[in-house]
């Protein structure tokens, strides 16, 4: 099921808990290090959002050193993380590529050198399971294991209805980090 869920970047809410709840959860140990993400569409109000912007993924330094935010920079050498404090998540951005233009005149105002989550072990559907707290948002976001290399993720936001799916995948290729 898993699976099909990342080879079509798409499936239902239901569907998509009911692949995390079948998932092995991770733990904190596991999350270390950089991943780059994707989305999955679930029909959330935010599907189609982080995309086009030149999201990049997260690094997990350590449990209290997080970058829930990296971006890639215009010519997609190196990397630089955002301030989820400065992004306005219930904004109606469009989804296309103006986005990533929003982002680029945006950047010297949202980047920061600054770790703006912690990664915790949370109760999430029953299990406990890595998570990680955004320090200035009612933000969740949940990992369950989809092998060495990969995490479903769920995200809770407070206040907004069914699950934000994303993929993670562990990335250990050079490049540079803007921090």
């Amino acid at each position: 099921m898993i699976e099909d869920i990342i080879s079509k970047k798409a499936a239902s809410s239901e569907a998509v808990l009911q692949c995390f709840d079948s998932l092995p959860t991770a733990d904190i140990d596991f999350m270390l290090g950089r991943w780059s993400g994707f989305e999955i569409r679930t029909g959330h109000p935010l599907d189609g959002l982080l995309e086009p912007t030149g999201w990049y993924g997260k690094l997990f330094e350590d449990k209290d050193c997080v970058h829930p935010l990296l971006f890639y920079t215009r010519s997609k050498d190196s990397l630089y993380a955002v301030d989820p404090t400065l992004v306005p998540l219930t904004a109606p951005f469009p989804r296309s590529s103006a986005l990533g233009v929003m982002m680029a005149l945006a950047r010297p105002f949202v980047q920061t050198k600054s770790s703006k989550a912690r990664l915790r072990m949370i109760e999430f559907r029953g299990r406990a399971t890595a998570t990680m707290a955004y320090d200035s948002k009612p933000i969740f976001d949940h990992f369950a294991r989809i092998d060495d290399r990969r995490v479903l993720g769920i995200m809770d936001l407070k206040g907004v209805p069914g699950p934000y799916a994303f993929c993670l995948e562990r990335d250990e290729k050079p490049i540079k980090i803007r921090l």
